[in-house]
This record gives structure tokens, sequence and C-alpha cells, in this order.
């Protein structure tokens, strides 16, 4: 089963890359890492043409040691090190883990999104539960990611695996305003939330000769503002196919505001090659980026040409009946990306 243990549950447990290492005289190792995307990309948005090149960079580092008694303690820190952001810091965290299970303590993502179920994709950057690249100019960026309170300093707690079951819970005191769902273009663009519970569970493992991971979160914040998700991945020999449904409801002043959102996907790997498909719905009412329908259909290649390394080009067609962005009524744009991402 080739994507057990890809999602985001697997960030929570291990480093999303796999860093150089060194190891200091207190016996802490040390790690530095990260990641390059960058795109080429040609856009037809209401017959309107452009071409442009788009990347997601950032740098990774921290350190880990592991005591006498078994318990593992170390911190981890991403910065965000594209034009214009400064080597702003994205997340800074410390974290302990022991066969109990483990704790992360500080900026970095709660557990709906650790452990939430990612539906199979053309390429993850682009119509993955979190979009890294939009290669739209007037929409908003489009996913599923259940991150209410995003990378805002919070407590959570992630249980060891049970014959293939995780659960988790996290805590946000407090959101800042950058933080917060005006951070998440696909959220309420007039709600600012604290007091972030969440709660989540995943399954991964073996029916038959069918690998499955399904799984669950459910966020609750102040202001009427609550969020959940389930989602659920099948992979058979070489070929996978998933579906995620997710909703999002608030109080915008008096107003109730919801936002739904499917997702379907399917891909087929063979050697090197990953082939997908996926299509998305997002339907909003006023107060969300979306107030009405929107629909995307995404179709691409991903080939690894060497370890971390991988080759992507993908196609996709985006449609609304709506409010969206900057965009007001009918629109709709078709997108080409080819480009590459570089894990170092």
């Amino acid at each position: 089963m080739n994507k057990l243990m890809l999602g985001a549950a697997a960030v929570a447990l291990t480093l999303a890359v796999s860093p150089a290492m060194a190891q200091d005289d207190s016996g802490v190792k040390l790690n530095l890492g990260g990641h390059f995307k960058g795109y080429v990309n040609y856009t037809n948005e209401d017959d309107a043409h452009s071409f442009d090149i788009l990347r997601n960079t950032e740098v990774h580092f921290g350190g880990e040691t592991t005591l006498d008694n078994g318990l593992t303690v170390g911190a981890h820190i991403e910065a965000l090190a594209d034009a214009g952001e400064s080597f702003e810091i994205d997340e800074s965290y410390i974290y302990m883990a022991g066969s109990w299970g483990r704790v992360n303590f500080g900026d970095e993502d709660g557990a709906a999104y650790l452990l939430q179920v990612a539906a199979p994709s053309a390429d993850e950057n682009i119509d993955g539960i979190r979009q890294y690249i939009n290669p739209t100019s007037t929409m908003p960026s489009v996913d599923y990611a259940n991150d209410i309170a995003q990378g805002a300093d919070k407590l959570t707690y992630l249980s060891p695996v049970y014959s293939g079951f995780q659960v988790g819970a996290s805590y946000t005191p407090e959101v800042a305003a950058s933080r917060s769902v005006t951070g998440n273009s696909m959220l309420a663009t007039a709600n600012t939330v604290d007091d972030v519970w969440e709660l989540a569970a995943r399954y991964e493992g073996m029916v038959s000769n069918v690998g499955v991971i399904v799984g669950a979160g459910y966020t609750s914040a102040n202001n009427e503002t609550d969020e959940w998700n389930v989602g659920a991945d099948l992979d058979i020999g070489a070929f996978g196919l998933g579906a995620v449904y997710t909703e999002y409801e608030t109080e915008v002043g008096t107003v109730d505001v919801d936002l739904d959102t499917w997702v379907v996907g399917a891909d087929y790997t063979v050697g090197p090659y990953k082939l997908g498909l996926s299509y998305l719905n997002a339907e909003g009412d006023a107060g969300s980026s979306i107030s009405g329908d929107l629909d995307r259909y995404t179709g691409g290649v991903v080939y690894t040409y060497g370890p971390g390394m991988t080759f992507r080009g993908s196609v996709a067609y985006t449609e609304a009946d709506a409010v969206v962005g900057s965009t007001s009524g009918d629109a709709d744009a078709t997108t080409v990306t080819l480009g590459t991402q570089i894990n170092f």
C-alpha cells in the first residue's frame, strides 16, 4: 500500500523532509532541510492570457536528542524563503515523544490537520489538502485543509498508533489576526477566532488486499465557529481512490456563514510515474470567499527522477458561479503548470 503513512499524520511523527544531520558534543542531532517548489504557469482566465513563474521555498532546521530514559526531545523551525518574505518564520515548536505518544508545543498545525486524510491528487501542491501553488490570479487559493488555528501557538497530543488507530487533540488559546481564518482564503474573511479545540482520529491498515486510510476531525472555536471533516482513501495495487468532505460554519455579525467542500481523487502509480485526477466542489454563503459554487477539475503526472526530486505537470479547469476573490459573477480559468519539487 504505497500511500500509508504518507499523509499529514506522518509529518506529525517525523520531519517533512530527509534533512542533513550532524551531532554535537551534547548528543543532540542537528538537522537542516527544506524544499523548493518551482513552476512555469500558463493561465487563461476569462480569455485573458498570462505566463508566470510561481514558487514556494522553505528552510527547515532544528535538533533532537533521546535521553537515557527513552524520552525524545526536539525542536523544529520552518522559515519561508521566497522573495518578499524576509525569511519569515512559519513554524517554531518543541516536541517530546515516547511510547506514550507525542506532544507538540508552540507554533505548529493542530491535530485536525495533522491527522486529516487527503484524497489522491494530480499534484498535491496545486490540488492537494493544502494549496501551496495557486495558478490563478483572480481566484483565491482553493483547498480543504482543516486548519482554523493554522500555525498559532498551541498544545497538541498525538497518541501512539495502536493496530493502525491514532487519535489526537489540540488546544489554541489565542489566534492572532494574521493567523486567523482571515489567513485562509477559503474561510470567512470577517471573523477571528480563539479558544480553539481540535479532536481527530485516523486509521491506516490493510483489509484483505486493500489498503485503507480513514479519518475524521472536529474543530470548535469561539464566535460559533466549527469545522469538521471525514475522509477515506483506498489503495488496490497501483490504483488509489479517495474522497473527502469538510464543512465550515461561523457567524459574521448576526449572519450564519457556511462553506461545504467535496473532493474526489484517483491515481495510478507505475514505476517512477504517478498519474492523478481530482475534482473539487466548494459551495459557500455570503461572508466566505466563495459566495456560490466553484468547481475545479485537475489532471496531471508526477515523475520521480531522484531521491526527493520530482518533475510535475498538470492541467486544471476552474469555473465559478459566484463571488470569488476579486471576481464577481461567472468566471472560468484554464491553467497549465510545469515544474519541479526538490526536498533537501
